[in-house]
């Protein structure tokens, strides 16, 4: 599934196209997402003008004068920028479901083959359920050692549960909650409630670290995540623990163990970590 570093790629490559540009058209070749396509979207943004692209966890937000389009790009969705298709004619792919005519004759195209993303019109963002009670932003203001500190107070979840609750801080999901606490030193499987103040100050220092790098990299591949313009990322080449179950730690030369937490694959290094 694409996260956070995915995400804010997507939004990156996305930005320059769509920001002022008027919709033209709302083409909808398959309603049928993880919640369908409402009939009346299509007219809710024909000629309306998209004022920002903007980034919550893992939803991309469509900003117009009327209200917002919260856009989840669920386990396999990808927007791309086809260019220039009112002089070329470009056939649609299978899983094109959605495609969004610009002012500036390009289209918007949101491929699904799972179908598990979303693309929903709402008029109060901040109260729709599926963004008011999100957590802090990983790599904003408020996000910090202190911060992971004070919320982990008497948590009995495991450290690794603890930082991919999207009411604790958004965003940090399985491949990058791994890989920060090798970085930290911390175990995947001690009680959130047993880490230390200063061992929090580190995890949420390498947090910030990690996913700012791999968003230089364009995030990690895996399986059919591409970027807007279609490229992989590439943070995989720097990945510690996961996926590596019986590798070498390239720290210390132990092999990575791995165990089964919330029904996922969990890497560390039984030396590194504890």
């Amino acid at each position: 599934m694409p996260e956070l570093p995915e995400v804010e790629t997507t939004k990156r490559g996305l930005e320059p196209y769509v920001v002022g540009q008027t919709i033209e058209r709302l083409l909808v070749r398959d309603a049928r997402l993880r919640w369908p396509v409402a009939p009346a979207l299509p007219r809710q943004l024909k000629n309306r003008v998209v004022q920002a692209l903007e980034r919550r966890a893992k939803y991309l937000l469509f900003r117009f004068e009327h209200g917002t389009v919260i856009s989840h790009l669920g386990m396999s969705g990808t927007w791309r920028v086809v260019a220039d298709v009112a002089n070329s004619e470009q056939d649609y792919r299978t899983h094109d479901h959605l495609a969004l005519r610009l002012g500036s004759g390009d289209e918007l195209r949101y491929h699904d083959p799972r179908r598990f993303g979303c693309f929903i019109f709402t008029k109060m963002p901040a109260e729709h359920p599926l963004l008011s009670k999100l957590g802090p932003e990983p790599l904003g203001d408020c996000f910090d050692g202190d911060y992971l500190f004070a919320r982990s107070r008497g948590r009995k979840a495991p450290v690794k549960s603890f930082l991919m609750d999207n009411h604790v801080v958004v965003g940090v999901g399985n491949i990058y909650a791994q890989e920060a606490l090798f970085r930290a030193g911390i175990h995947p499987l001690r009680l959130a409630g047993r880490v230390g103040h200063e061992r929090y100050h580190v995890l949420a220092a390498v947090v910030r670290e990690i996913l700012t790098v791999a968003i230089s990299r364009g995030g990690t591949t895996l399986r059919d995540f591409r970027s807007s313009n279609g490229e992989p990322g590439y943070f995989a080449q720097e990945l510690n623990v996961y996926g590596r179950a019986g590798e070498r730690c390239h720290g210390c030369g132990s092999v990575i163990k791995q165990a089964r937490l919330a029904n996922r694959t969990t890497g560390y290094c039984p030396t590194c970590q504890t």
